[in-house]
This record gives structure tokens, sequence and C-alpha cells, in this order.
């Protein structure tokens, strides 16, 4: 055999990120040969995208709104992966609180617009930590396999809101049309520089974050378990009841995205008010090196990625689904690196050449 795969004995956080770096520059160069396929300059396509990002008032707020719940939702998994369990849900939780600021917003909406909102928060959160201790709960008790269950959550997830949007909650003065009514002006974010409040909302989030998973306890015990069990029992770690407050927190803030999404954006919940923001975030936890900072920058550059495309559909007519395609090259690259991050190759004639030298040495 020519070449064997090695698993790496530890690889610090400096090696893993460069890995990551070169699976997004891949990507980029994949990208840019499929571009010139299509008889275009990368380099040109690549700089319009930056100036619808950035190059306008307009464009920098729409990049803010995009990265908002990239953000969140990407603080939200991140705790999940931290502890090396597989929140592949980030849908089904944003979902479960939009529908949360929906039960609020529909049946209390005499109540003063500030404690609503907070209501909304609260409601939206607790509805999307639930939504994840579900699979959680059989992870911790019968050793499932999560990365199936909380997959298959956003498909009830999704059912269920599809039920209400063609059910109960139809909206009678829609004409038939199978939609929830809009949110009453009191269960509406007010903006903010142009932005809505969802913005302060995600930075602190962030800023929590980040104390929490380097400065608590708690924080400390989650990285522990994810990278031995056998260690965290010795240390005389609740396996259990941590592994259930952080799955909670990692739905809970998955929610929050939810909230915001429902209440700021869409100003109502239908189907589509997840927007595959729960699907990004996974590639933004991975790329961020599930780090708050990390986290932060990627989301942005993410969100520039989706508010570029806008331009490039106009400009070199590029349907705006180019952005997706290169998220999902991105994905794919990222996913492919994680080998790399945990094995190495060893090619033998490299290898016996290097011990012969030693030998003569």
């Amino acid at each position: 055999m020519l070449v064997r795969l090695v698993k790496r004995t530890e690889v610090d956080n400096k090696k893993s990120m460069q890995i990551r770096v070169l699976a997004v520059v891949l990507a980029l160069v994949i990208v840019s040969l499929l571009l010139l396929f299509l008889k275009l300059n990368p380099l040109s396509v690549y700089g319009t995208m930056l100036k619808g990002a950035f190059g306008s008032a307009y464009g920098i707020r729409q990049t803010i709104i995009q990265a908002i719940p990239l953000l969140i939702a990407g603080l939200g998994v991140s705790i999940a992966f931290k502890m090396k369990f597989w929140n592949i849900g980030g849908e089904g939780q944003i979902m479960m609180g939009a529908f949360g600021a929906a039960l609020v917003a529909l049946n209390f909406q005499s109540l003063p617009k500030p404690l609503l909102l907070l209501l909304m928060l609260v409601v939206g959160a607790v509805l999307g930590g639930i939504c994840v201790l579900i699979p959680t709960y059989f992870r911790v008790k019968y050793r499932t396999n999560e990365t199936i269950t909380t997959l298959m959550m956003n498909y009830i997830v999704i059912k269920f809101i599809t039920y209400l949007q063609y059910g109960p909650w139809r909206d009678k003065n829609s004409l038939g049309f199978p939609k929830i009514p809009n949110f009453s002006d009191n269960a509406i974010m007010p903006k903010l520089f142009g932005v809505h409040i969802g913005w302060i909302i995600a930075i602190i989030l962030a800023v929590l974050v980040y104390i929490y998973m380097n400065y608590t306890k708690k924080g400390y015990e989650i990285s522990v378990i994810g990278e031995s069990e056998n260690t965290a029992k010795y240390a005389g770690m609740d396996i259990k009841k941590t592994i259930l407050g952080a799955l909670f927190l990692s739905g809970a803030i998955c929610g929050i995205a939810g909230v915001i999404q429902a209440s700021a954006v869409s100003q109502t919940l239908s189907v589509e008010v997840s927007g595959g923001v729960g699907n990004t975030a996974v590639i933004i936890a991975w790329l961020g090196n599930l780090s708050s900072i990390g986290i932060s920058i990627v989301a942005v550059l993410f969100a520039a990625l989706v508010s570029g495309a806008r331009l490039i559909q106009t400009a070199y007519g590029i349907p705006e689904s180019a952005a997706s395609l290169l998220q999902a090259i991105i994905l794919f690259c990222v996913l492919g690196s994680e080998f790399f991050v945990r094995f190495k190759l060893i090619f033998n004639g490299v290898s016996k050449k290097r011990e012969k030298v030693q030998e003569v040495a």
C-alpha cells in the first residue's frame, strides 16, 4: 500500500482552522471554474458581489438583516457541536421559535409592545429548546443517533406549521389563500439605524455565549464532555444533566432566531420563515471553529454572499441560486475537510526514505 491513513492524536485549533480555510479556498476555486465555463471573469463576479453586499447603505443593511439569523442560529448549534452532539435540527427549532412568537402575537395583541415582544422571545426560546430536548432525551436514554432524530424533527415541525397554515390558523380574510394573519404593529420589532433591533439581540447573544463557553463551569463541562465522556465521569460531572441543559440552550437560541424572523422580517408565521438558515448555520458554526468571534465573522461573510448574489443576478444574468450553489460547494468542501482534521495521509514511500535518511544520519 502506497498510502495509509493515520488518526491524528491531537489537532490544535490553529491547524484545524487552516484546513477549513483551505477548504473554503478550494470551494472558491471550484466555483471560479464554473464561472469560467460560463465565460465570466471570476474576479469580476466576486468583486460585484462584494459591491452588492457592502457598496451602499442599502446593501449593508440587507447584509446585516441576512446575518442576524445566521449568527444566532450558528451560536445555537455551536453549543451542541462543542459537546459532539450533532444538532442538525436548527430549521425545526427556528420554526418552533417562530411558532411561539405567533402564538403570543396572535392571542395577546392588547399587551404593551415591550411586554409583548419580551413574552414572544421567552415563549419562542422555550419552544425551541423543547424541540431539541425530544431527540436529546432519546440520545441520553437509548443512545439513538441524534443526527437522524434532530433531522426528523425538522420535518415534523414543517408539517405542523403547514397544518396550521392550511387549517386552524388560516386567515379568514385571505380570500382562500393559505396564509396565517399578519402580526399587529405592537408585535413587530422596532428599527434602529434602519435595521430591526434583532442585530442588538444577536450581539448580546454572541457576547453571552462567549462568556458562557469560556468563563463558566457549565461551559467547561460541555467542552470536557465533548472531548471525553469518560474523563467527565471520572471528574464527577453529571453528564446527563449537562447534556440536557446544554441542548435546551442550543435549541432556545435557535428559537430566538425564529422569533426575530417571524416578528421583524416575515411579520407572520409560515413554513418559509426559516429560509434554510438552520442548515446554513451548520456551515457557519464549523467555519467559525465553534467560537462566538469566528461565527460572527463567518455569518457576516455568508450574509454578504447572499446579498451580493442579488446584484450579480442583474449584472451578469446569473440566477440568485448561484449563491446557494456556492454555499453547497463550501459545505461539501468543509465536510470533506473534517476528514483531514481527524486523519492524515502517510505516503509509505516518503516515510521509508525519511527512515533511511535518519538511519544514515
